[in-house]
Parts: C-alpha cells; sequence; structure tokens
C-alpha cells in the first residue's frame, strides 16, 4: 500500500456541504457551531472558504480572560490578518465585526463560550445591538459571522436561552461530532493500513478527533507499531499530546472534578452512591455533599461523562451509572497518565509496555462501542444484512443478563443479540452466556417473543479456522473486516 505524505481534509462531507451553502447565499448570516475541542471546527472554516475563495476573512480565538485581556488578544489578531483597525473595549469590538460584515468580510470567533463568564457578558448585549442592525438589512449584506465554542452548556446559554442577548439571533446552526467510521478508515488507507488491529487501537485512543490522528501523522507514527506510537505521541518531551488532557479538559475543571473523573476512569458504571463511597474514603466530608453537582456539570455542561439507565427505564429513572464518554479521556485517565507522570523514574519502555497493557484491557469495551457504531453507520448506508431501527442501550440491571449488543430491526420482527471479545478466542466461552442472557431478556421483554432471534459473535479479527469451529454453533461471526466492508 502506498502512502501519501501530505494531509488533506478528511470526512464532514455533510457539514461542508451546509457550511457551503450558508456561504453561497451571499446574504448576512450569523452561524453557530458547536463540538468538543480538536474536533476539527476550525479546520472546517478552513476547507469551506478556500473552496468557496472568500479570502476577506477574520478569525479571532477568544482567550478565558477579562475584557483587557480580550481587547488585547484580539488586535494581535487584527495585526496577523494585517488589518489597520484597532478596538480598545468590547463595544469597538462588537462594532468591528459589524463593519466587516458590512465590508464582505467573514469574522469567526473561537471560544465564544467564553463571553458567558460575567466580566466579558457585556459583549453580548452589545453584539446584539449590531446583530440586529445587520439582520434588519441582510438582503444587502454578503458577510457574516461565525461563533465557535466547545463547551456546550456555555454554548446553550449564550445564544438559546429565552433570556440571552442573543436568543434566536443565530441563522444557522451545525454541531460537529466525531468523524465516522467511513472517514477514519479513511484516513488510515491513506497513510497506514486499515487492519482491524489498528483501528481499534487508534478509535480507543482517539475515536474520531481529527486533530488527533493529524498529530500522529505529523509525527510519523500513525502506521507505526503501538508502542512506538505511544512513545512519540505521550511519552517523548516533546509529545502533542503528552499535556492534552491536562492542558484541554481538566484545567478547564480547575481541579474541583479530577476524583470524579478519576473514580469513573478505575470503576465505570459507578452509580452516585458508590462514587460518593469512594471518595469518602480520600476526601472531607463537605465535599461529598457536592458530588450531585459535580456529576450534572461534568455532564450538561462538559459533556465528560454520561449518564446511563437500565434498559427500557424511563427516561426521568432515579437510577443510572455514569461513564466517560470521551475515549480519549477515558484512555488517558485509565491507562496513560500514571505512566507518563512517571517517566522521570521509571524506565521508559516498562512505563509503556504498562500503558499499553492497561490499554489492552480497555479496548475490550471500545470493541462493544466501535461495534455499535458500525451497525448504526452499515444500516444508514444500506450495507449489510440488518436494516436497524433500534439500538437498545443502557446497562441490564439484572445480575443474570450479560449482553454487549441488542440490535433490532422492526420492518423485519427480528432482534440479534451479541458477544465482543477483544481475544477471538474467548468468543467460545461467551456463547453459552449468550443465549442464557437473551433468553432472560425476552422473558423479560415479551415484545420479542415472537420475534426472530438472532445470534452474533464479534471480534477484531476471525480467523478461517475459528470461523469453522464456530460453525456448528448457529451463530453470526463478525469481525471488523467484515463489520467495516464498503465504508
Amino acid at each position: 500500500m502506498s502512502v501519501q505524505t501530505s494531509w488533506s481534509f478528511y470526512g464532514r462531507r455533510v457539514e461542508l456541504s451546509q457550511l457551503q451553502a450558508i456561504l453561497a447565499r451571499k446574504r448576512w448570516f450569523f452561524l453557530q457551531i458547536s463540538g468538543r475541542r480538536r474536533i476539527g471546527k476550525t479546520a472546517l472554516i478552513q476547507e469551506s472558504l478556500s473552496a468557496g475563495q472568500r479570502t476577506r476573512t477574520l478569525y479571532m480565538q477568544i482567550p478565558d480572560s477579562d475584557p483587557v485581556g480580550v481587547v488585547a488578544a484580539c488586535n494581535g489578531y487584527l495585526e496577523t490578518f494585517g488589518r489597520p483597525e484597532r478596538v480598545s473595549d468590547l463595544g469597538e469590538l462588537a462594532r468591528l465585526v459589524a463593519r466587516l460584515a458590512e465590508a464582505d468580510h467573514i469574522v469567526a470567533i473561537d471560544e465564544f463560550q467564553y463571553f458567558h463568564r460575567k466580566p466579558l457578558s457585556d459583549f453580548c448585549s452589545l453584539l446584539q445591538a449590531e446583530v440586529d442592525r445587520l439582520a434588519a438589512r441582510a438582503s444587502e449584506i454578503s458577510g457574516g459571522l461565525i461563533v465557535l465554542g466547545s463547551l456546550h452548556a456555555e454554548m446553550t446559554a449564550l445564544l438559546e436561552d429565552r433570556d440571552a442577548p442573543l436568543f434566536n439571533r443565530a441563522t444557522d446552526r451545525l454541531d460537529l461530532d466525531h468523524l465516522d467510521t467511513s472517514s477514519i478508515l479513511e484516513i488510515l488507507r491513506v497513510h497506514a493500513d486499515d487492519s482491524p488491529q489498528r483501528l481499534l487501537f487508534l478509535w480507543n485512543l482517539f475515536e474520531g478527533v481529527p486533530k488527533f490522528y493529524r498529530d500522529a501523522f505529523e509525527q510519523g507514527v500513525l502506521a507505526a507499531g503501538r508502542h512506538e506510537l505511544l512513545h512519540r505521541l505521550f511519552f517523548a518531551s516533546s509529545s502533542p499530546l503528552r499535556g492534552e488532557a491536562d492542558n484541554w479538559f481538566l484545567r478547564e475543571l480547575r481541579g474541583r472534578y479530577d476524583m470524579v473523573l478519576q473514580q469513573l476512569a478505575k470503576s465505570p458504571g459507578c452509580t452516585n452512591a458508590e462514587i460518593e463511597s469512594a471518595i469518602a474514603q480520600v476526601s472531607r466530608a463537605g465535599e461529598i455533599k457536592q458530588i450531585g453537582g459535580y456529576l450534572k456539570i461534568l455532564t450538561e455542561r462538559y459533556r465528560m461523562i454520561e449518564r446511563k439507565l437500565p434498559v427500557f427505564a424511563p427516561a426521568k429513572a432515579r437510577s443510572g451509572r455514569y461513564y466517560i464518554r470521551d475515549n480519549f479521556l477515558r484512555a488517558w485517565l485509565s491507562a496513560l497518565q500514571r505512566p507518563v507522570s512517571a517517566t522521570a523514574f521509571r524506565p521508559l519502555e516498562e512505563l509503556i509496555a504498562q500503558a499499553d497493557q492497561r490499554l489492552a484491557s480497555v479496548e475490550g469495551f471500545a470493541l462493544e462501542a466501535l461495534a455499535g457504531q458500525l451497525y448504526e453507520e452499515r444500516s444508514r448506508l444500506g450495507l449489510g444484512d440488518f436494516p436497524l431501527s433500534e439500538r437498545i442501550r443502557g446497562y441490564w440491571d439484572r445480575g443474570d443478563v450479560e449482553i454487549d449488543l441488542v440490535a433490532v430491526s422492526e420492518s423485519e420482527r427480528r432482534i440479534r443479540f451479541g458477544t465482543c471479545r477483544r481475544n477471538p478466542e474467548k468468543l467460545f466461552a461467551s456463547l453459552d452466556g449468550l443465549r442464557t442472557s437473551a433468553a432472560a431478556f425476552v422473558q423479560t421483554h415479551g415484545r420479542f417473543r415472537d420475534w426472530r432471534h438472532e445470534f452474533v459473535a464479534i471480534a477484531p479479527e476471525i480467523s478461517e479456522s475459528l470461523r469453522v469451529r464456530l460453525s456448528e454453533s448457529n451463530i453470526i461471526l463478525h469481525d471488523l473486516h467484515d463489520l467495516t466492508a464498503g465504508l
């Protein structure tokens, strides 16, 4: 396989088309783009503006600072972009945005969520007056404003809260999620290889965050072995991802929620009570009372964790378990953080091997998530033999039920139960438990009693000899070759 030596823009075809359609209107627009850090918000804008030949642009990134710091940063960007203007306060900044839009410019303001901070909140009221004036003359103005943000709750509060000055002012909205598996496979096919082992290893680390794949490419290790990639990206003194989690996740929290995240990394699926009990052993009593608030903020504001309910539980059920939702953060906290921090005291190869071993154990959970995502993507594209109508999510609140994948095809009245094992040799041992769990599931949820019941065993790669040995088990075999075929 030939490996290309230059990086391109991958994926985001739908979002790119939507953004280009907005620019093609040639009228005033106010676009909100939201998504986690490093997800590719700025790259999407750059690609769209380049494709549309829009050269009149100004990009500014707002620091987490006071008004003086924001003004200084904005003046720095004006100088960088060769603009003669300078601003002395937030009011002048709002007016400058409007003047540039009237002059056919695209102004992009990154980290817009920081205007939710109290010292900067006046800017939104000042900007509202300018936005309303521009909207009244929308057909006469071909410039626009793009605001980008990585904190979901604060972006929502600024632009979608009814009491917010900018409520209902945005003309368009894009929410960027992780790259789909097709895009990741495209990256791997161009710059490395799309073997099941490499796909699972990298997806467990990076999921669909394009910046991380590009970091690996720029370090020359996207096609390298596991130890070399970990060394170059995390353990060397100049590693680009060595401080990523601390700088872009944990620093944002200012250290207050670290105990909660550490507990969830160590024991995925904790209940509120279990988290309180664990933290009570290492903290003051006053901190325990705040755990509910910490969980709420980590879930709703930062979207770092998610609360899952028991299967088929009502949406308002009080029971629930918490999980870290971001692959990179989970991999960092559960496998990488401690070995990386010990590089000054322990042999490097020993630490890398330790981190790799821990990552391998986490990959079992990642395989379940990846298999479920691939079922969704394949069904959406009309690939495969299972037209998915629903994936049953949540956790099993019965101790005798353990099923890694439950896929429902309403149109064909088929339900498929799956077991996922990182080590394919362990599939044998899981089949009896899968059938027993499926029977318990159907007994509890009689809706599926008369449906066709199917069983699937999933592993990263299943050899032909193992397929032969499993052929008499009346079970469907899927490895990542099968699940990525056609993507």
